[in-house]
């Protein structure tokens, strides 16, 4: 496996293949997510435009099998920024972890904490305080919840992170077998950078 930030001609060719990784991955729980590809070439559009935005890709052989991405927090989603309203954190001390996609084979395999490395290591480069994510909530008794589904709290706070209280983000997209996009809520987690 091999694990690298992508960058200029390399991401331009790369970003059709994330696009369809988040749409495979986030279909499945806890997300549910009925995505496209042309609104995922728009969402991505960003990490082109924004000089401090970084896509990281996993490779097995020639095949890209997950990808992470990060920007500056004031670079990104107008949505995910008000959720910081009010909390004293100063946006442009933030770096924010935006997804980590990963086909399921290849989990398991310290690729998570590659992405999270490279993402706070631009993060340190950029001369941010602190790194942020944000993880989609849903009720314990959700329908569609895996008997044997594990959330990723434990491997989150191995690394540092915590909930902030209170600091919430509301998004919208269309679930599987939904017709309409309903706003879910997204908690979101920060470590300080040492």
């Amino acid at each position: 496996m091999r694990v690298a930030a992508l960058q200029g001609e390399a991401l331009d060719a790369a970003l059709d293949d994330v696009a369809r990784l988040r749409i495979a991955v986030f279909r499945d729980w806890p997300y549910l997510y009925d995505g496209d590809l042309d609104y995922e070439r728009r969402y991505l559009e960003p990490y082109h435009t924004s000089p401090g935005a970084i896509v990281v890709g996993a490779w097995d052989g020639e095949r890209l099998v997950g990808a992470a991405t990060g920007a500056p927090m004031e670079d990104h989603a107008a949505d995910f920024a008000a959720a910081f309203a009010g909390t004293g954190f100063d946006l442009s001390d933030i770096f924010y972890c935006a997804e980590s996609v990963l086909l399921p084979e290849f989990r398991g395999q310290g690729i998570g904490h590659r992405f999270f490395d490279i993402r706070e290591a631009q993060a340190r480069h950029l001369g941010r305080r602190h790194v942020a994510f944000c993880a989609v909530q849903r009720p314990v008794d959700h329908p569609a919840r895996p008997a044997d589904y594990r959330p990723l709290d434990a491997f989150w706070r191995k690394r540092g992170y915590a909930p902030l209280s209170g600091v919430v983000a509301h998004f919208a997209w269309r679930d599987r077998g939904e017709q309409a996009e309903t706003k879910k809520p997204l908690q979101f987690w920060m470590r300080e950078l040492t």
